[in-house]
């Protein structure tokens, strides 16, 4: 996801630039996960107040909002500057089949 959303499928790749394009992630709930992760994994929050740190594991995740364990694994592929908060815009993921680009007629991306 994150290839396509920086644009290396593409001839016209350049680092520098935004050459990707839009990715639509459907069945984010559905996402597996290998081993025992589904309780051992943590997701770490931080208010900025001393000792209030908390801790999330990715079946919380799955019950209050799934998209947030595709969106989190992306952001960390993506640079960490103004062009990957650029990228992660345009990643669209939801939980169900259903999402509502219907009208821009998105295509399957082609897998070997």
């Amino acid at each position: 996801i994150a290839n396509i959303l920086r644009g290396r499928h593409k001839p016209t790749y350049t680092p520098h630039t935004d050459t990707g394009d839009f990715v639509i992630v459907i069945n984010a709930d559905k996402i597996a996960v290998s081993g025992n992760k589904e309780q051992d994994k943590k997701y770490m929050f931080y208010t900025g107040w001393v000792g209030n740190e908390y801790y999330k594991s990715v079946a919380d995740f799955r019950e209050s909002k799934p998209t947030y364990i595709i969106e989190h694994a992306v952001r960390g592929m993506l640079p960490r500057n103004r062009l990957g908060r650029i990228l992660l815009s345009k990643l669209k993921a939801y939980a169900g089949s259903e999402h509502p680009h219907a009208s821009q007629e998105p295509l399957p991306f082609p897998t070997k």
